[in-house]
């Protein structure tokens, strides 16, 4: 996931900031409404958490109302101290998605975000990704070629997901940067080809097929032929 994280309270948003980080995301942070509105109307993300008090003149509220004015669908998940009845009802009215109150677990935000995502894929989006052998199970996060299963860390299961979902396409390194590594990574970095190496390693090892190549001077590509 591509996450917008619009809040104030430092705490709080290097708790979030770091627990989807971890977790394989890319995350773009703003701690005040403007930049929030600003990143929100400039960027494409796959879910926005926003804070409903924020300062910089604009919040929470102003924010959703702007950018669906603006045609802007992207799922928002409404996070705030706020928790009575009626402020979850002017959050969820104004156009937010969902509302958590804090404090929360770390869990349960990952879960709703993962939740918003995929009712906004089509309520029915996919919950196992194949190409050839290669199996991903989306929901229990397996990873397995002709049965055996695979081991990865976060990033590498998000790397494979996103060559997944292009199977046969020429994944370029720009592709790969803004999708799931943070914009402060030099293009010119060597990360990519880390991933991709070890990527390779556990995928193909074994197989006398290998699905994972490289494209030279364009990117990589999964499956779809020689």
């Amino acid at each position: 996931m591509k996450v917008l994280v619009v809040e104030d309270n430092q705490r709080v948003s290097q708790f979030v900031c770091k627990g989807l980080r971890e977790g394989g995301h890319t995350v773009d942070h703003a701690d005040n409404g403007r930049d929030g509105l600003f990143l929100a109307s400039s960027e494409t993300y796959d879910v926005i958490v926003l804070d409903r008090m924020l300062p910089g003149g604009i919040d929470g509220l102003a924010i959703i109302e702007a950018l669906r004015r603006t045609k802007n669908r992207t799922p928002i998940l409404i996070l705030s101290a706020l928790g009575e009845v009626d402020e979850r009802i002017k959050g969820l009215r104004a156009g937010g998605d969902d509302y958590l109150t804090k404090p929360f677990a770390f869990g349960e935000l990952l879960a709703r975000l993962e939740v918003l995502v995929r009712r906004a894929q089509g309520g029915g989006a996919e919950t196992v990704l194949t190409v050839d052998d290669l199996r991903i199970d989306l929901l229990a996060h397996k990873v397995a070629r002709a049965g055996r299963e695979i081991a990865l860390q976060p990033r590498e299961y998000k790397l494979l997901e996103f060559l997944m979902r292009h199977a046969g396409q020429v994944v370029t390194r720009t592709m790969l940067l803004e999708n799931l590594w943070d914009y402060h990574f030099d293009p010119q970095t060597n990360v990519i080809d880390v991933h991709i190496s070890k990527l390779r390693q556990k995928i193909d090892a074994g197989s006398e097929r290998p699905l994972l190549r490289t494209v030279r001077g364009v990117g990589y590509r999964l499956g779809g032929g020689d």
